[in-house]
């Protein structure tokens, strides 16, 4: 049985605290885990790495 670490969710910085649409990320050394801030208890995504990376290069264009 293995035992998964407790993640250190961040809030993304665009967060209001307005009730707004937000996203938490909490980075792993090959996984980033994403979710919706508004209901955490929602199982959120887990994606690679490099992916994610890819992704936030592509968004901030």
């Amino acid at each position: 049985m293995s035992v998964e670490p407790e993640l250190d969710w961040v809030k993304s910085s665009y967060s209001t605290g307005d009730g707004g649409q937000c996203v938490e990320v909490a980075v792993c050394p090959h996984v980033v885990h994403v979710r919706d801030s508004k209901d955490i208890t929602c199982a959120g995504l887990a994606v690679d790495a490099a992916a994610w990376t890819a992704f936030v290069g592509f968004a901030v264009r």
